[in-house]
C-alpha cells in the first residue's frame, strides 16, 4: 500500500511518500500553498495510486491542540472533499521541523525551507508507520523518567525524644540546616537526572535516524534527466541502472495517460516530453514508474505556464512549440534562448528552413549513431531525414531533445528582433545577423566551433 505524508503549513506543504512493504518514508518535495495545492496533491495521489494520507498534527508542549492543529484539521476536511474516498490519519508531531533541519545540516549540502518541510513530512510518515503498522523494527522507545531516590536513615528524623531527654542545641541547629540542604540536593539530583535522560534520548534518537537514513539510502536511488538530454541517452542510463533493454523498450513504447501526449502526431516518441530534473525512486521501481514521474513534471510545466494557449498565440500547436523548444535548447544557453527562438520564428515566417545543425546531428543519431557512413560534415548535412532542417523547410518532424523550462518559455515569449541568422563564436558569445552578408562576417568569429564534426 502506498501512503503520502504531508507536513501542512500555511505557506508550504512538505510531501513524503512510502510503501507499506518497504516501510521507508522518502521526502518528495514541497507544494506552495497558492490555491493549486489541491490539484497537485490529487495528481500525486493518482500517480502513486493511493488515497491514504498521513498529516502531521501539531500540539503544544503540554500535549494540547493549538490553532495550528485546527488549521490542519480544517485542511483535512477540505482534502476529503477534493479527493473523494481519501483516508486520512493524523500523526502527532513534535519538533519535526527542528529535527528535519538537523538532518539536512548533517548532510552538509545546500537546502531550502521547502527541503525542511519535505524532510519533516518524511519523519511524520515514518513515525506513523512504526507506530501503527508494526512491520518495521520498533522505534526506540523513550525510557521512563528515572525515579530519584536518596538513601537516608529516617530514624533520626522520626525518633521522638524521651520525656526526660531534651534535644541538644547542636542537634536543633543541625536539623535547621539539614532539611533545606537535603531538599536542595534532591532538586539538583532530579535536574541532573532529567538532563542525563534527555541527553540519552537525544543520542538514541539521532542514532536511530542515522541508521534509518542509511537503510533508506540502500533502498532508493536517484535518477536524473538533464535538460537537453535525448531518449537515447536516457535509455542507456536506465540500462546502466540495471534495467533490461526489453523492459526499457516496452516502457518507452507504452501509451501513458497524460492529456498532452494526445496532442502528438501519430507515431511520435516520448522525446521532448520527459522533463529534466532529478527524482528519487525505490529499487523496485519499474521503468514505467520512472517515466511517469518525469512525464508528470512536464505536465506541471505545461499547465502552470499555460503553454498550450501561449504557443497557439504564436501559431504553433503544443507539439510544434515543444519541438522548436527542443531545438532552441540544443542551440543556445539560457541567456540567448529567447533571441534564438525569435530567429527561428522569423525564418519560418519568411518561408525559410531552420538550417539548424543540431537537427542534423539528431538525424545521424538515429540513422548512423557511430558516424560510419556519414563520417564528414559535408556528407552529414545531406542526410535524408525529416529531422534534417538543412534540406527540409519548417520544423523537424519531432523534438530532438527534452527541453528545459527556460527553452519552453523562450518559444512562448521570444525576444523582439528581426534577425535571420545566428552563430556561436569561439568566445562562447552569440552573434546575430539580419542579412547573409552580416552572417558571413560573423563567421570570422567562429573559426573552430563552426567546423566541429556533427
Amino acid at each position: 500500500m502506498k501512503i503520502i505524508g504531508l507536513d501542512v503549513g500555511e505557506k508550504r506543504i512538505g510531501v513524503a511518500r512510502a510503501d507499506s512493504q518497504t516501510r521507508i518514508a522518502i521526502p518528495v518535495g514541497y507544494i506552495v500553498v497558492d490555491g493549486s495545492e489541491w490539484q497537485k496533491i490529487a495528481k500525486m495521489a493518482q500517480i502513486h495510486g493511493t488515497n491514504w494520507f498521513v498529516l502531521g498534527l501539531p500540539r503544544s508542549n503540554e500535549g494540547n491542540e493549538t490553532k495550528q492543529s485546527e488549521y490542519v484539521r480544517h485542511f483535512a476536511e477540505i482534502l476529503k472533499k477534493q479527493i473523494p474516498g481519501a483516508r486520512i490519519r493524523f500523526q502527532d508531531e513534535s519538533l519535526t521541523s527542528v529535527m528535519a533541519e538537523e538532518r539536512l545540516k548533517g548532510r552538509r549540502k545546500p537546502y531550502e525551507k521547502g527541503d525542511i518541510d519535505a524532510e519533516a513530512a518524511a519523519i511524520i510518515l515514518q513515525d506513523f508507520m512504526e507506530q501503527f503498522q508494526g512491520t518495521m523494527a520498533a522505534r526506540v522507545a523513550p525510557s521512563t523518567r528515572p525515579s530519584i531516590t536518596v538513601e537516608t536513615n529516617p530514624a533520626p528524623l522520626d525518633k521522638k525524644p524521651l520525656d526526660n531527654e531534651k534535644p541538644s542545641p547542636s542537634r536543633k541547629k543541625w536539623a535547621f540546616f539539614a532539611i533545606p540542604v537535603l531538599v536542595l540536593l534532591i532538586i539538583i539530583s532530579g535536574i541532573m537526572g532529567v538532563n542525563i535522560w534527555r541527553d540519552k534520548q537525544a543520542r538514541e534518537r539521532a542514532e536511530y535516524y542515522a541508521k534509518l537514513e542509511a537503510e533508506m539510502q540502500a533502498e532508493v536511488f536517484n535518477f536524473t534527466i538533464l535538460p537537453g538530454e535525448t531518449i537515447f541517452s536516457i535509455q542507456k542510463k536506465l540500462a546502466e541502472q540495471g534495467y533490461s533493454w526489453e523492459e526499457i523498450n516496452t516502457a518507452f513504447n507504452k501509451n501513458y495517460d497524460f492529456w498532452f501526449l494526445a496532442e502528438r502526431p501519430e507515431g511520435a516518441t516520448l522525446e521532448g516530453y520527459l522533463y529534466g530534473e532529478t527524482h528519487e525512486f525505490y529499487n523496485t521501481a519499474t521503468v514505467e514508474e520512472i517515466l511517469t514521474q518525469f512525464l508528470s513534471g512536464m505536465d506541471d510545466v505545461i499547465t502552470e505556464n499555460r503553454l498550450l494557449e501561449r504557443y497557439a498565440a504564436r501559431g504553433l500547436t503544443l507539439h510544434e512549440g515543444i519541438t522548436l523548444a527542443s531545438v532552441v535548447q540544443k542551440e543556445a544557453a539560457p541567456r540567448d534562448q529567447a533571441a534564438v527562438a525569435r530567429v527561428f520564428l522569423n525564418r519560418m515566417a519568411a518561408g525559410m528552413g531552420l538550417g539548424s545543425d543540431v537537427t542534423v546531428s539528431y538525424a545521424l543519431d538515429i540513422i548512423d549513431p557511430d558516424r560510419v557512413t556519414y563520417s564528414d560534415n559535408q556528407a552529414a548535412l545531406s542526410v535524408d531525414s525529416c529531422y534534417n532542417t538543412r534540406i527540409y523547410a519548417g520544423l523537424p518532424c519531432g523534438p530532438i531533445s527534452n527541453p528545459s523550462r527556460s527553452a519552453l518559455l523562450a518559444v512562448a515569449e521570444p525576444d523582439d528582433n528581426n534577425y535571420l541568422y545566428f552563430l556561436t563564436g569561439d568566445d562562447g558569445m552569440m552573434y546575430y545577423g539580419s542579412t547573409w552578408e552580416e552572417h558571413e562576417r560573423n563567421r570570422e568569429k567562429c573559426a573552430d566551433l563552426c567546423n566541429v564534426a556533427l
